[in-house]
């Protein structure tokens, strides 16, 4: 199974990695003829107004309600697919080292298993951490369902962290250090046993 995993991660990362450069040189392309830094009336305009626009309208519906310019529907899209594959590559990653601690846990016994869940908690701890960066981010209610968890779990870690380290400006810096906190308590904790 981890090799399988490795193949995926091997082909995704070039192909996703290529995809963003494509995506890249059409974007650029696109938002020329569309804030008319090339000829509106040339084959290139003619080409990406009929086959790259009409794949960018949902994008720019979204750029547009959230207060944007149409013009940024193409850097919108490479944004998302930059952030998608970087969420699947975290994703696959995460994945093949679960895979690998179960495995793991399973040759090794008691000590295995206390490993595997010391590694489970402190992972879920970390995730919790990084779902309430991004909550801050786009503003999501603390108290909906389905951020609720998030909030519970990383809130006892956050709080006493706050009262230690200043706010840069607007920016909290907490859970950085509560992230980098987790690590080197685990690892401790892996070293005991």
């Amino acid at each position: 199974m981890l090799e399988i995993i490795d193949v995926v991660l091997g082909v995704l990362r070039p192909g996703l990695l290529g995809l963003a450069v494509v995506l890249s040189a059409v974007a650029t392309v696109d938002w020329m003829v569309r804030t008319r830094r090339l000829s509106p009336f040339g084959r290139v305009a003619r080409l990406f107004r009929t086959t790259v626009d009409p794949l960018l309208m949902p994008i720019e519906r979204v750029v547009v309600r959230a207060g944007g310019l149409p013009t940024s529907a193409p850097w919108a899209a490479v944004v998302f697919v930059v952030v998608t594959g970087i969420l699947l590559i975290a994703a696959l990653g995460f994945l093949r080292e679960q895979v690998a601690l179960v495995l793991a846990a399973i040759n090794h016994g008691p000590q295995g298993l206390y490993r595997l869940v010391v590694s489970w908690v402190f992972a879920i701890l970390q995730i919790a951490i990084f779902m309430r960066v991004i909550m801050s981010w786009i503003h999501l209610r603390p108290n909906a369902w389905y951020s609720r968890w998030a909030y519970k779990l990383s809130e006892p870690i956050l709080r006493p962290l706050r009262n230690v380290i200043p706010m840069m400006g607007p920016l909290d810096v907490s859970p950085i250090a509560a992230f980098f906190l987790l690590g080197f308590v685990e690892t401790v904790l892996l070293r005991l046993w």
